[in-house]
């Protein structure tokens, strides 16, 4: 049985506690949070232990894995302190997205997970369903050939102001997870925002991307897009044929070239009882079995290292962005600051 832990309990921390609490293979033994109120209420709810106080929590429990799911400015800055804890520790840990919105502490958590020989994944739950992994498959069997180009979308509506880079540090982990997936790493970015009427934030982005392979791709994200409709749609295309997945990857379609027909792949995350929350399931329930199968930490999903590449293209297109939409080097981009005078 895995004992897990979970480091902050607002919304998407219950979550995880949900998650772990119904899982047959882990028992929740305790919750922590700097607000004892949400640490004993979120205790009680699923009988675990709570806690204030993150070193007393790790000093006290028998922990294999910890979840921080802990919030904080662009949704990553509070992540940091505890990762680092619970990896001095040698907890396994999964953090929430982004690892982190500063680049200088994602390589350190990266850095400290390797050097103490613990796996650290983050929430990169977007690929994490049946249909991702089925156009996983048909890419890395052949079926489209030579990968030519990656498009994609994710719109949400999000009235938040805190950041001019809200929308690129908090959101957009998820659509470059979902485009490397595919088409692996990023090697130059160019990108283009703009901001709805009435915004203060560049809330809306058409960011072109050229893969390290010689692919290219194009995202347009944006904060805008209030109402009911789908909001994720990616296109893969190769040599051999065409890929799309539609709506949080809930279906899957392959169109192989020279031919009519059509190979569709299609498992409803909405008509789930957990609706969305059906991707929390996978993703945390696929950490618990690499836990449970002795994965080594560099070969896991979705690991620390893959967070820290989707946030060095998020900073690169805010380079790019500073920089009058020129193309910028993802590997030149290693500081937090905006870098100015061009890639």
């Amino acid at each position: 049985m895995i004992k897990a832990a979970v480091i902050g309990v607002n919304h998407i921390g219950l979550l995880h506690c949900r998650v772990y609490a119904q899982h047959p293979d882990v028992q929740l033994v305790s919750v922590c949070d700097l607000r004892g109120e949400l640490a004993r209420a979120a205790a009680g709810q699923f009988g675990a232990v709570p806690y204030e106080s993150v070193q007393a929590m790790l000093a006290n429990e028998a922990i294999d894995v910890v979840s921080v799911a802990t919030g904080g400015f662009e949704n990553g800055s509070h992540h940091f302190e505890p990762v680092m804890q619970a990896i001095e520790s040698g907890k396994d840990v999964l953090v929430e997205k982004p690892i982190s919105n500063r680049l200088s502490e994602a390589r350190q958590m990266v850095e400290a997970a390797a050097a103490r020989g613990v796996r650290l994944a983050c929430n990169l739950n977007h690929r994490f369903v049946p249909a991702a992994q089925r156009a996983k498959q048909w890419v890395t069997s052949g079926e489209l050939g030579d990968l030519l180009f990656v498009n994609m979308k994710l719109t949400i509506g999000n009235p938040n102001e805190s950041s001019p880079w809200m929308h690129l540090r908090a959101l957009h982990p998820h659509s470059f997870d979902v485009m490397r997936y595919f088409a692996g790493d990023v090697s130059r970015v160019q990108s283009f925002l703009t901001k709805a009427p009435g915004r203060t934030v560049w809330s809306t982005a058409s960011i072109n991307l050229e893969f390290v392979s010689g692919a290219v791709g194009h995202l347009a994200g944006s904060y805008d897009m209030f109402g009911s409709h789908p909001i994720e749609r990616c296109e893969v295309a190769g040599t051999g044929g065409r890929l799309v997945v539609d709506n949080v990857m809930e279906s899957a379609t392959l169109y192989p070239r020279g031919s009519d027909e059509q190979r569709v792949y299609r498992e409803s995350i909405f008509a789930k009882a957990q609706g969305f929350d059906a991707t929390f399931y996978n993703r945390l329930g696929t950490f618990v079995e690499e836990i449970k199968a002795g994965i080594a930490p560099t070969e896991i999903a979705a690991s620390g290292a893959d967070a820290l590449a989707v946030q060095q293209i998020i900073e690169a297109a805010i380079c790019s962005h500073e920089n009058n939409g020129g193309p910028v080097a993802v590997a030149d981009v290693q500081e937090d600051k905006v870098r100015q005078g061009g890639a």
